[in-house]
């Protein structure tokens, strides 16, 4: 047996690049290395205490057994009053589905909807698993840069000169992986418009961090924006970000029946339901409340500045201040060409990224895994002291680079 067995679609796609880094931070630090991984997009908090005491209710009650492939009842109604409550959007049970993470829903409707050389926009930076979910569906990712001087968001122009006749879906993310770019209302209604005058192109919504953000203004999200684009918007989310579950595997999404009932149909022949003790501290994350984020939201602000004034006095890297998530996306363009002191030259943000792994063991990821280069994506969600450590090494390690001799 060799690589020449693999089906063909497996060269389409590529391992995921956040995996990769986290899994070289667990050889090092299995190897005895003090290592912090600011590479991983995930809370150190911990899941609340009523949605734990949710799942042990579950176990001794003997709700070990399979449900309805979409989710139970109880999730389900559970998941309509958050998008009514939260959203202004109402939505049927069969216009629902759970699945086991937001990630596992987006490559449904994807597998389930696009045909070989169907096109999806995909602005940049993405985050890593769009391009190639699309790839593994045979699609083909249409990838649009967007803008620092923009916020890195998608305009509408950009948007109208990417739709073409074969284009199927938009995909977007707000706030956004990796930037913390935040789409307002007006920005979502901009695109809206554009996509009116499309009607066969449908709009995923990916809102996974809909309660990470920093700033006072409403979340908004498109089908609630423009009703019109309702029938063909699946706004997808999760408990993994805002309820620090990500070990739970719990994501969902709402859209039109047609779509929902034939992603479920994939994850019948595919996984099945959702694991049912997770579905159970779903229901208890999405019906008690979100008093706890505001005690979140203000220390993750405290990191996101600790990172920040740590990135302000780094000479060779910037970064302005996110608006949600929990990412600095920062311009690592100043580190290009200089040369570490094992005398290589830092040629990409990859190599960057290598660089700070290996001389200051800390784990970031490189922006070309976004699609935008020279970046880093640094996740600051992690102890303030820990963070506080790992900017200190960055910064030692960029201090040690040299400059590179002119050709």
């Amino acid at each position: 047996m060799s690589l020449e067995t693999l089906a063909p679609r497996m060269r389409r796609v590529r391992p995921s690049p956040t995996a990769a880094i986290s899994d070289k931070v667990r050889a090092l630090t299995a190897a005895g290395h003090a290592v912090v991984n600011l590479g991983e997009g995930e809370l150190d908090f911990a899941t609340p205490p009523h949605v734990c005491a949710a799942a042990v209710a579950a176990i001794a009650a003997g709700d070990t057994k399979y449900t309805a492939v979409a989710g139970t009842a109880a999730l389900k109604a559970a998941i309509a009053a958050k998008f009514a409550r939260e959203n202004g959007l109402a939505y049927d049970a069969d216009e629902i589905i759970a699945g086991a993470g937001a990630k596992q829903l987006i490559f449904n409707a994807l597998l389930a909807t696009v045909a070989a050389g169907d096109e999806v926009i995909v602005p940049a930076p993405y985050w890593v698993s769009y391009p190639d979910m699309v790839a593994l569906a045979e699609g083909e990712p249409v990838i649009v840069p967007c803008r620092a001087e923009d916020g890195w968001k998608l305009t509408p122009a950009a948007l109208l000169a990417a739709i073409g006749p074969r284009t199927r879906w938009l995909l977007l993310n707000s706030p956004n992986n990796p930037t913390g770019a935040v789409y307002s209302e007006a920005e979502l209604r901009g695109l809206a418009d554009v996509l009116l005058d499309h009607p066969d192109v449908l709009l995923l919504a990916d809102d996974i961090y809909e309660h990470v953000r920093y700033g006072y203004a409403p979340f908004a999200t498109p089908a609630a924006v423009e009703p019109r684009l309702r029938p063909r918007t699946l706004t997808v989310n999760g408990v993994s970000k805002g309820y620090s579950m990500t070990g739970w595997r719990i994501g969902y999404a709402a859209g039109p029946a047609w779509l929902i009932g034939a992603m479920q149909t994939l994850q019948s022949q595919s996984t099945s339901n959702a694991a049912s003790i997770s579905q159970a501290a779903a229901v208890a994350a999405l019906e008690g409340g979100l008093d706890f984020m505001d005690d979140w939201r203000a220390r993750l602000a405290v990191r996101r500045d600790i990172a920040l004034r740590a990135i302000a006095r780094i000479d060779g890297l910037s970064c302005p201040a996110p608006e949600g998530a929990f990412y600095a996306f920062a311009d690592c363009s100043g580190l290009i060409g200089r040369r570490t002191p094992a005398g290589r030259v830092l040629a990409s943000d990859l190599d960057v990224a290598e660089y700070f792994l290996d001389a200051a063991h800390v784990g970031v990821v490189h922006g070309a895994a976004f699609g935008a280069s020279p970046y880093l994506r640094i996740a600051y969600a992690v102890d303030d002291a820990v963070l506080a450590d790992a900017m200190d090494r960055i910064a030692v390690a960029c201090a040690r680079l040299g400059r590179a001799a002119a050709a």
